[in-house]
């Protein structure tokens, strides 16, 4: 066995994936049985018939919770993605090389002519293919926060016209909703948090280190060392 090779099974060389995956269900869960519960405290105080489990979950209520942090964890990851191709941050790990400012040559890519035998096939191609794969991550993350923020604007404007529905007020469009005060609060709340927190990840990496994690330099490394993981 090669000394680089990964040694276990399938859950030990899964782990990361599986351990978030599992965790992710349980607080999903956790999530959807506290806001139940709150749903009907809601529904008590204004008099009516609380729900059970099942119809929570299928609720637009419970969806709209879901769907506004799903579009805001997407968004971010897509914003550092890109982001990152071309801003720096001296000292970081979460940053390149200052020098390696930018897309990079397909030698340092391993794209084109400079492609390995091991590369992904498209890699190697010449075309549209290579052109696409070599941004395929950021537009994945770009499509799947733009469909989650449309999932959360369908939950939204449902949940928030039976909330007028109840106060006996008409419901409104879903152009309309794009419009609201509580469609961009929804977003707003989630979009600064998960700005700061990549921010504050940037800058507490160049001076703060955590032995043997990749989101980390190396203990001993100096605080000017940048684009150098643990």
């Amino acid at each position: 066995m090669r000394a680089d090779q990964p040694r276990g099974g399938f859950w030990r060389t899964n782990s990361l994936t599986l351990c978030f995956g599992a965790a992710f269900l349980v607080v999903l869960g956790a999530q959807a049985v506290a806001g139940r519960a709150e749903f009907n405290e809601q529904l008590a105080v204004e008099g009516l018939q609380q729900i059970g489990f099942g119809d929570y979950l299928m609720s637009s209520d419970f969806a709209v919770d879901v769907t506004e942090n799903w579009q805001s964890e997407f968004l971010q990851f897509f914003l550092y993605i890109f982001g990152t191709v071309y801003l720096l941050q001296r000292g970081s790990p979460e940053s390149k090389p200052l020098h390696k400012a930018g897309t990079e040559s397909d030698r340092d890519q391993r794209m084109g002519d400079h492609a390995q035998t091991d590369s992904p096939r498209w890699a190697g191609t010449k075309d549209w293919r290579q052109a696409l794969y070599s941004r395929s991550l950021g537009l994945a993350m770009a499509t799947l926060f733009l469909l989650s923020w449309l999932a959360q604007s369908i939950s939204g404007v449902a949940a928030f016209n039976e909330l007028r529905l109840r106060q006996l007020q008409s419901p409104i469009t879903w152009h309309s909703y794009l419009a609201s005060a509580d469609f961009w609060s929804r977003s707003l709340q989630n979009w600064q948090s998960e700005l700061l927190a990549v921010a504050a990840m940037a800058v507490l990496s160049v001076y703060l280190r955590q032995r043997g994690s990749p989101e980390s330099k190396p203990v001993g490394a100096t605080h000017d060392a940048t684009g150098v993981e643990g």
